[in-house]
């Protein structure tokens, strides 16, 4: 039951980091839509290509910081994990279920219900994924969250 507990609390930290990058418009996280979208909203003068690439940096080298650190510390500081293959299993968990949360709750709901999402000079332009490309990101990212939880163990491993 603790570490539900702590995985709700990871994938709220989760909402409210995308939230905070979101700021008070969608152009303002013009990387999150897909790349029809971004074209579209260059051409319209709505945004630079440029600006768009440099927020897509910062974002995602904080967000992963955040997260990863997040991470470590709950394994080896709050779950007190010393071992490797316990770390690595904790680290796997924390990792599928926020990848699936991204998937299904970000961008399947919240995204897709949300008015705030809605680019109104692109709305004739899918924003929000399909089932099945929901299902062929989030496959192929468990694949790679398998990897990094081998990382994020010898990381807990070693501290």
């Amino acid at each position: 039951m603790k570490l539900f507990i702590e995985v709700v609390i990871y994938c709220v930290i989760f909402t409210l980091v995308v939230k905070l990058f979101a700021g008070k418009s969608p152009l303002d996280c013009l990387y999150f839509y897909p790349e029809a979208v971004q074209e579209r909203v260059c051409e319209l003068g709505l945004a630079k290509r440029e600006d768009i690439a440099q927020r897509r940096k910062v974002f995602v080298s904080i967000f992963t910081s955040i997260m990863a650190v997040l991470l470590i510390v709950i394994i080896r500081y709050v779950n007190g994990v010393h071992d490797y293959w316990i770390a690595y299993l904790q680290s796997l968990f924390f990792l599928e279920l926020m990848n699936w949360y991204d998937g299904i709750v970000i961008d399947k709901i919240w995204v897709a219900k949300d008015p705030f999402w809605l680019i109104e000079e692109v709305k004739d332009i899918p924003y929000v994924q399909t089932w099945k490309q929901v299902l062929k990101k989030r496959g192929f990212l468990s694949l790679v969250w398998i990897i990094a939880s081998f990382i994020v163990a010898l990381i807990v491993r070693v501290l």
